[in-house]
């Protein structure tokens, strides 16, 4: 695996490489070794796996707050989506900063996102499917949320907005108060 530093410190594009043959091909998308490199110890306790119909829905931008901060490494496995993060960590150089990529089946591309993120993506193409493992469980009355259109954030998203839950759509925007998690 090839891990590339992103602009937000602690998070990486990885690309799996593929190894092929006659009958296809094979490629490790995860290795213990190679993670310890980049300062990863934790223990992947969740895995979750979501499928988005429609091109320009926006699932995000969510987070957990401490103690349930979590790491997540997240592969798209069917379709391309554009994944974004955003640094909500005290006292983080890059505090309110976002960084955004796209991960698609075809590249096999995956994004490391360090505890302290907010994350989420949106489709640049119908029937989008997501994996993510997680360091820590859901934790219900521990999720927060940070809206997709923050005005503190100003994420350039490449898509019109088809599709939006209720819920993502609801999260008040933030103010200067805001001091991260």
């Amino acid at each position: 695996m090839i891990f590339s530093p992103t602009p937000l410190q602690g998070s990486y594009i990885i690309q799996p490489q593929r190894f092929s043959d006659e009958r296809g091909w094979f490629a490790r998308t995860f290795c213990g070794d190679e993670f310890r490199q980049i300062g990863h110890e934790d223990q992947w306790v969740q895995m979750n796996h979501s499928y988005t119909a429609k091109k320009g829905t926006i699932r995000g931008m969510h987070f957990q707050h401490p103690p349930f901060r979590e790491i997540k490494l997240v592969r798209c496995t069917r379709g391309k989506v554009f994944d974004v993060i955003i640094d909500i960590r005290k006292n983080s150089t890059t505090f309110l900063k976002w960084f955004g990529t796209e991960l698609s089946a075809e590249t096999m591309n995956m994004l490391y996102i360090p505890g302290g993120f907010a994350h989420g993506f949106q489709c640049l193409t119908d029937d989008c499917e997501l994996v993510y493992l997680h360091s820590e469980f859901y934790r219900p009355g521990h999720e927060g949320g940070i809206r997709y259109d923050d005005k503190l954030v100003n994420i350039q998203w490449p898509e019109e907005v088809a599709v939006i839950s209720k819920r993502d759509e609801s999260h008040p925007p933030l103010t200067e108060n805001f001091k991260g998690i």
